[in-house]
Parts: structure tokens; sequence; C-alpha cells
């Protein structure tokens, strides 16, 4: 297990511009258009990035910038998320929606036989792991290795380190959870003067000592998320993500994990136990700030992404 502790703060937030990117037209398999950029150059060796809940695949600025000078950078919005169509029926949201959206994505912009880094954080690590589970003939065919950031595989209201009670009242907690998840994710905008909000935006996606200009990003990514978007994966992630966890012994390539002290959406424990039970575990990683460590870590974050594409590509040379 490796830690990492120091960030950046101020001047070094840069997630709101992207660099020039080339749009790719991807459909989903019930027709949902998702909204698909590649960034860096053509030829250069494929990374695939997945975002969490209301958020978009600006989220991954940081990330983006940086491996883009050498890779070829594939980022999507989720179904209800960004510049993506929002599904018309209310039950157009679930995880096999996730895994079937991710292989849409990677059919689409991968070309035959050629394998990439996938790497998730919160929501796009689940959609990693329900592909997993749900292709696992895909996973040695498009992927060389996965990294999965402040996520989990289920207990998602029982590992909510949000409303601390007593042991004894532990499933009221979980059914207050999963009310607080459901109107959080269906709620209007925050609005600027609406401080009680922000802050519960805040408190729930970054940690305490984050750069105002992370949370004031994050504000707004929850503000340009539809509504009915954001409704639909609190519901889908509170009704599938309970007692059963994804199954994860379909994830046979190496998988990186990183997971931070101060996240209470996805806490420690959650990354704990995917590094427990990841069958082929490259490193795991704790770094210290609130859920967005893609934001709030950029620096550490990046530096293990290039670890991990180093590390694969060093063992297979003539991986795609």
């Amino acid at each position: 297990m490796a830690r990492g502790g120091t960030g950046v703060r101020g001047g070094g937030f840069a997630a709101q511009g992207l660099p020039p990117g080339r749009f790719v037209d991807v459909r989903s398999v019930d027709g949902v258009r998702l909204h698909t950029e590649v960034f860096g150059p053509e030829d250069g060796y494929p990374i695939v990035l997945a975002h969490g809940i209301t958020c978009a695949l600006r989220v991954w600025a940081h990330q983006i910038a940086e491996l883009a000078k050498r890779h070829r950078v594939i980022a999507f919005d989720h179904r209800g998320h960004g510049r993506s169509g929002v599904p018309r029926r209310r039950d157009g949201y679930s995880l096999e929606h996730l895994a079937a959206d991710l292989d849409v994505v990677l059919e689409t912009t991968l070309a035959p036989g050629e394998r990439a880094v996938l790497a998730g954080h919160s929501m796009g690590g689940i959609a990693i792991t329900s592909w997993a589970e749900r292709h696992p003939h895909r996973v040695t065919e498009r992927a060389d290795a996965v990294a999965l950031i402040n996520t989990t595989t289920g207990d998602l209201l029982r590992n909510l380190n949000f409303l601390p009670v007593p042991a004894q009242f532990s499933e009221a907690r979980i059914r207050a959870a999963g009310t607080l998840l459901r109107t959080f994710g269906g709620a209007p905008l925050v609005r600027v003067a609406d401080r009680p909000s922000r802050r519960l935006v805040s408190a729930i996606a970054v940690g305490r000592d984050a750069d105002p200009a992370v949370t004031e990003f994050v504000v707004e990514l929850f503000n340009t998320t539809p509504p009915a978007g954001r409704g639909g994966w609190a519901r889908a992630l509170v009704e599938h993500l309970g007692p059963r966890h994804i199954g994860l012994k379909n994830l046979s390539v190496p998988t990186l994990v990183i997971g931070s002290t101060q996240d209470r959406l996805s806490p420690m424990a959650s990354s704990r136990r995917i590094a427990a039970t990841a069958p082929n575990l490259a490193r795991f990683v704790e770094l210290d700030g609130g859920h967005c460590a893609i934001l709030e870590r950029p620096v550490e974050v990046n530096e293990q992404l290039h670890w991990l594409i180093d590390s694969v590509r060093q063992q297979d040379p003539a991986s795609s």
C-alpha cells in the first residue's frame, strides 16, 4: 500500500478548461447518445476515463491535460450527465446500463484488438466493475489495466460516512442515508445564496481542506447535470448497491485502487475492500482529502495513472 499526502491548492486548479478534443458519435444499445471526446495524439496509447455521479467528462481536466501530452485520452459523459442524452424512460438507469454504455464506448473508440487502461472515479468505477462482471470475455480483449478511484462495489448506504449514529440505530441510519442520496440526486439547482445546499454538496463531494475553487467547480457540475439524470442515477445506485457487492472475479487485469481518508461517499473501507478482493491488485494508494481525489489531489492521481500505464506497457510493449 502506498500513501500520498501532498496536494495542489490555489493556482494549480485547471478544471475549467480542456485541451482541444475530437468528438466521436457513440450511441448506446437503447439509442441514448453518449457524448464522447478524444484528446491527444491519434496514434497514442488509449486511456479511457469514466466520471462519477453529478459530474461530466470535464471533471477529468487535470488528468486529460496531463495524459494527453503522450497518450490518446477517451472520455465520455454518462447518460443523463453533461452533454449526453437523457433516457426517456424512468428505468433507463441501472448497473446494466452503466456496463453496456462503457462497452459501446470501448467498441466505438478502440480499434479492433486494441486494449486500453480504463480509469473510473466513483460511479465511473462502478461502471468498470459492472462491465467486468457482466462482460467477462471483454476484460482481456479491451483492458490492459484498470484504475478504481474513490468508488465502491456495494453496501453504499451502510458505508456512507455522513450520518454517524449509535450502533443500535444503524438500520435507521441506512434508511436516512437512502433518503438523503435520493433527495440529493433529484434536488433542484443549488443557488449561489443557498448556503445549506452548497454545504451539503461540498460535504459529500470534497474534503474539509479542499481548495474553494474545487468546491465551486463541484457545485457547478451538480447544477449542470440534468435533475432527471441525477435522480435516476441516485435511485439506481441506492437500489442496486446493497449488501450484494459487484463481483470482481472477472477483473483479471492489473488493478490500481485509490481511496481518500476524508471520503464520506465512498469511505476508505470501500477502497480497502476492493483492494482485498481484486484478483490482480497492482497497487493500493491512500490519499488525504475527500471524495474527488481527481480534483483535490490531481498531482498524486496523475502520478499513479502514469505508473499504471507505464507498468503495463513495459510488461507488454506490443500492446496497442
